[in-house]
């Protein structure tokens, strides 16, 4: 428990990077493999990640995000998308995908693909934008504390224009859109931020027992 709440009280939200630090292959494998075994509601996991390491194509995306230096200066900039609608052909791939996971036949996974359907289907737009954005928001936290854990910084940042990374990234035509970004790399040393302490309400505030 005390190795988990360490990486957790090591993490900050970085203000500068080293920009010649570079995260290794492998590293960035182990933290996108986390995030695609982070939960999703039904497990349709209705997302993108999408890894930005052009550094030509973040300084042009940079503008569009307040001219924040994480964008650039990180070793790479992770966007996180969400389908702008689940549609019957990914509801239909994932039913395939679960049941060759399990070794089943796609016939034993009908009722549930019938549930799907009528659950999520009938969603007005902005209902299943919202609802797909919450996923996108649950593979975020596997991805900090995943980061955290192999002393890798990260930064979530909302402060962007999503129609302008929707647009230079091409996401629309892909049934996608934008919903957070998240540079990692290594903290710079002159980064005052990094030896701030950790400023959160106390556990009587924060939580409730109720028995």
């Amino acid at each position: 428990m005390s190795e988990i709440l360490d990486a957790l009280n090591w993490r900050y939200a970085v203000k500068k990077f080293n920009a010649d630090k570079k995260v290794s292959k492998e590293d960035i494998e182990t933290i996108l493999s986390a995030v695609r075994l982070a939960p999703s509601s039904y497990g349709i996991q209705p997302l993108k990640i999408l890894v930005v390491e052009n550094p030509e194509l973040r300084n042009e995306l940079r503008s569009f995000a307040y001219d924040q230096s994480q964008i650039s200066d990180a070793s790479c900039l992770l966007v996180l998308c969400a389908y702008n609608e689940i549609t019957e052909s990914i509801i239909e791939g994932m039913i395939q995908f679960t049941a060759a996971a399990n070794g089943q036949d796609i016939s034993e996974l009908s009722e549930f693909q019938k549930h799907l359907m009528t659950a999520i289907l009938p969603m007005e737009k902005m209902e299943m934008k919202k609802w797909n954005d919450h996923q996108v928001y649950i593979s975020l936290g596997h991805l900090l504390q995943t980061c955290a854990h192999l002393r890798i910084d990260s930064i979530p940042m909302e402060g962007f224009k999503s129609e302008e990374f929707d647009r230079i990234l091409g996401l629309t035509e892909k049934n996608l859109h934008s919903v957070v970004l998240c540079p990692i790399g290594y903290r710079s040393e002159e980064d005052a931020r990094q030896h701030s302490n950790k400023a959160r309400r106390s556990l009587e505030d924060l939580v409730e027992f109720i028995s």
